[in-house]
């Protein structure tokens, strides 16, 4: 029986650390949500981050654009949040509406307030090794996870499936400054359950239901799950639960895992871009 990697301990933990360096602080960071539009699933995310924030002492500001706001607009709303001091961190939820210059509105904001590690100064600073920049947020909580559950990387054969910025690039680089061996795959990778197969530690992050069965796993290994998908009002992982919990060392479970330390990680670097903002 595969031992489970809840997210839920960890995240305590990480908000715990948070809730007592802003109480050192002296002052609530405060973090502002940008979005476009009124998707569902971005209210309910809004909605919980607001509530952690306010559990650990932390204040939100709210920027909403209707959904057929231009690109020239939402970069408007972004040098507001640049000039803004009481703002430390700032959370663009994506992917942004057709039409919308993605790119530029993420290199638009400064890299002080991108705690989410989403423009490309951020991420080319975690990519030369600059262990102060942030990475994106999801990409850091696995790392957190595997480190919650005292599971060494250095060493580890590491494959992650799915080569996004938000997380199979990233979360390479993390694990390239642990010293795993990483090998990225996509959906051009041949033989990919044998080279699944070869992991020490196997991480699906492609959003594909049940994706990754008993053939692309074996005895002994790691698994996390970060590939989230919306199913009949279920969340549902790319790992098939029941092949990994017969054959596999230790596994995150869908939900309860990785997202579930996600927004801790957020937090965290949302303080820690507060601590820097007066120092």
């Amino acid at each position: 029986m595969a031992e489970l990697l809840s997210g839920k301990s960890a995240a305590a933990a990480i908000r715990a650390d948070v809730a007592a360096r802003i109480a050192r602080l002296g002052f609530a960071p405060r973090l502002a949500l940008l979005r476009v539009g009124d998707d569902p699933d971005d209210l309910a995310y809004i909605r919980s981050i607001k509530r952690q924030c306010a559990a650990v002492g932390a204040e939100t500001a709210h920027f909403a654009l209707p959904l057929g706001c231009t690109t020239g607009e939402l970069l408007r709303t972004v040098e507001t949040v640049n000039r803004r001091a009481d703002l430390h961190g700032c959370l663009l939820l994506r992917p942004l509406p057709k039409g919308i210059d993605e790119h530029a509105v993420c290199d638009a904001l400064l890299p002080e307030k991108d705690i989410d590690g989403m423009s490309s100064r951020s991420l080319g600073a975690l990519f030369v090794g600059d262990r102060n920049a942030f990475a994106p947020c999801t990409a850091q909580a696995c790392v957190e996870l595997l480190d919650y559950y005292r599971l060494p990387l250095s060493g580890l054969h590491a494959v992650i499936l799915g080569r996004s910025l938000v997380v199979g690039r990233p979360l390479g680089q993390l694990l390239l400054q642990r010293d795993a061996t990483v090998t990225l795959c996509h959906s051009k990778s041949q033989s990919l359950p044998a080279l699944c197969r070869s992991a020490d530690l196997l991480i699906s992050a492609v959003g594909q239901i049940g994706l990754v069965d008993e053939t692309y796993m074996r005895a002994g290994q790691i698994v996390l799950d970060v590939g989230t998908t919306t199913c009949g009002g279920q969340l549902m992982g790319d790992v098939n639960a029941a092949d990994a919990e017969a054959l596999v060392r230790a596994r995150s479970p869908v939900p309860g895992g990785v997202g579930a330390v996600t927004t801790a990680v957020l937090l965290r670097n949302l303080v820690t871009a507060a601590e820097r903002s007066v120092e």
